[in-house]
């Protein structure tokens, strides 16, 4: 799955240590998810999401 987290963020002007600070987890998941080599669970997901401002479904590619 696919994602836009990184341009989502950049937009927004965090840094992934903010962010994983703000989702609980560290900053290397964020990496991880970043460039497609981890899925996150449902809940941080939309907690990303919620952070970033946007719906799920935009933040996510699904193919």
């Amino acid at each position: 799955m696919q994602n836009k987290i990184k341009e989502m963020r950049k937009k927004m002007g965090i840094t992934q240590e903010r962010l994983a600070a703000q989702c609980g987890v560290v900053r290397q998941t964020i990496n991880c998810i970043e460039n497609d080599k981890y899925d996150p669970t449902l809940a941080l997901a939309f907690k990303m999401a919620d952070i970033l401002n946007v719906k799920v479904d935009e933040l996510f590619i699904y193919e």
